[in-house]
This record gives C-alpha cells, structure tokens and sequence, in this order.
C-alpha cells in the first residue's frame, strides 16, 4: 500500500483481532454528473466531472471480480467507444498492479498502478485497488469503488450508450436491496473465508456464504434473474463471483462444500448470464486463475496454478422457459468482446 505516496510492504490492514478480514474502504469517491446513487436519490449534480465521451478511462483487472463488474457494465451499457479501458497485468506481487509491455499503461506509460494514484494525490495513503475510473482533463481519480462506478456507468452515461437500462425504475430499491446482501454474503464472503486468519474465522465465513448460496438457489427456481424479468446490476454483481468460483474460490479459498456446477439453477444461471451478449467478452479464466494462484503466496507457496476444472460455460442454459428475456437491445447484437 502507500503511505503519504511512498509504497510500502511492510504495512497489513485487512485482518482483525479475532482473524476475520477486514476489506479496506475506498477512497475516492466523486460522482459523474447525472448518476443517480439510489432508488430515491436525485441525480446527482457535479459540473466537475460531466458525463462526456472519450473523457473517462477505467483502469481495470481481467482477475479482479470488483473490476468484473464494471467492465460487464461498460460492455452491457455499449460504452466501450465512450469511456476506454485498460489492463494491469494478471499477477500481482509486491510492488502490486503493474502494466507490461504487452499491455502498457496508454495515459501516461506508468510502470505501475499506483503511478496513477499519486499522480491524482502525491500524499495518498491506502491501498491501490481496481478499478479506478480516471478522468483526462482534470487528470484525477474520480472513484474507485466499484459498485458507484457500475452505477454511474449505468446511471450517468445512459444516454450515451446502447439504451439498456440495469437500474430500471420500478426495480431499483429490489436491486439496491439484493446488491446490499450479496456484497456481505457472497462476493465478500468468499475472500472473507480464503483470507481468514483462525479456524473460528474461516467457519464462520464458510457458513455464512453457503446459507447464501442456498437461498440464491431456492430464490432462482421460478426467476430468470435476481429481481424477476430483467437484467439487472444486482447480476452483474452476482456473476463476477460465481464466473470466479470453481476455479478458485473452491479450491484456492477453501470454500469447497459444494461447487457452483453442483447447484441446478446457479449454474443454469451463470451460463445464462455468461451468454448475454457482450458478457464472455468480459471474462478471463486465464487471467483469473494466474492471479489468484500466483499472486496469494501465503495460500499457494508454490504458486502452482491448476488446469481444471473443466466446465462450459458456454453450454446451453435451461432458462429461457422463465419469464424475461436478455435486454432488447442486446439481443441478436454483436456486442464487442
């Protein structure tokens, strides 16, 4: 992390007193004019940070499920040719996020991702997370928080992207609500059990997250998605931990009660939403198996990154007899990858 914009490896801050990990929050934290944070909230108003294209760049990680999500929005809303993207390599070791020569930083040509942190606070002090959505003209980090960045992705730039709307009114409190569960229980709950520091710890983690897992299965049976007939944030949310879950999450943290392939309708689901347009395109298991098997040595001494399991998610999907459908304007459109 850094420390008044000196990187450190010698400073932790993600476990407590009694083993739990503890996830750091965010720093950054301004909206794009226009979003609209919540269910009841007026847009808000923000004349620093309008909603313009070919000004705001996302930094993201293919492995990272917090920049999963944001990248999903980007492709779902078809901002790709509003706001860019691009990618720190998979692994993450000391000196953390870095670019390569594969794939350079296309801003500035920093070495790292915390090059861009200080250049937005020469002082920062926390950790240097993705993603970070980064605005060119001020030449500042907006936010890093990924589920305000998917909301002002979906929210802010709606009129300049496709017309698919993933926080529909009439929806939004639901979505706010499931988001808000899933977050603790499921796309948390997973590193609170591979990050736990005592068995006491890591046995909580682990029931808490498959009790969740089982409620989402049961609340699945008769719906297509998390808030009934459409597509909502509140799956993209879901899906970048269940894409993610037994390749690594099973195995690497130790959340091995039941794989995702062993639930009926969670996997029907993950191979539903999987095949939405502009979803695939999105998702890399190479880059997520590299990262979470060579990057965590306190787990994986060896940083040995295993081959399977071998699952389709490509197979079909038996959920089209559910009420709903993919977005409208997503279907038939050969949305980018």
């Amino acid at each position: 992390m850094l420390v008044d914009g000196e990187w450190r490896t010698d400073v932790r801050r993600d476990t407590g007193d009694g083993g739990e990990f503890e996830r750091e929050e965010t720093s950054f934290r301004d909206w794009i004019d226009g979003a609209v944070p919540g269910p009841d909230a007026e847009p808000v108003e923000n004349p620093d940070f309008p909603a313009e294209p070919d000004r705001y760049h996302v930094y993201i990680n293919r492995a990272c499920p917090w920049a999963h999500r944001v990248a999903m929005t980007r492709a779902l809303k078809g901002l790709e040719d509003v706001v860019s993207l691009s990618l720190t390599r998979p692994e993450r070791y000391n000196e953390g996020w870095e670019f390569s020569e594969d794939q350079p930083d296309p801003l500035y040509g920093a070495r790292y991702l915390r090059d861009i942190y200080t250049k937005a606070d020469p002082d920062y002090t926390g950790r240097v997370t993705v993603p970070v959505l980064w605005d060119t003209q001020r030449e500042t980090v907006v936010n890093n928080e990924s589920e305000e960045i998917m909301r002002m992705l979906d929210t802010a730039f709606h009129d300049l992207g496709n017309g698919v709307d993933l926080y529909p009114e009439g929806y939004r409190e639901e979505v706010d609500e499931l988001i808000d569960d899933v977050y603790p229980r499921i796309n948390n709950g997973v590193y609170r059990a591979g990050f736990a520091g005592t068995q006491a710890a890591y046995d909580d983690a682990v029931d808490d997250l498959f009790e969740a897992l089982d409620e989402y299965e049961e609340h699945l049976d008769h719906r297509r998605y998390l808030a009934g007939d459409r597509l909502t944030e509140a799956d993209v949310a879901l899906f970048a931990t269940l894409v993610r879950f037994d390749h690594v999450y099973h195995t690497h943290f130790r959340c091995n009660r039941r794989a995702i392939h062993e639930y009926p309708n969670l996997w029907e689901y993950t191979k539903d939403v999987f095949g939405t347009p502009g979803v695939a395109g999105t998702v890399n298991l190479d880059h997520i198996t590299r990262h979470y098997y060579k990057s965590h040595e306190s787990l994986n001494p060896k940083r040995i990154v295993p081959t399977g399991p071998d699952i389709d998610f490509s197979a079909p999907h038996d959920r089209d007899g559910l009420p709903g459908e993919p977005p409208a304007e997503l279907v038939g459109d050969a949305a980018a990858d």
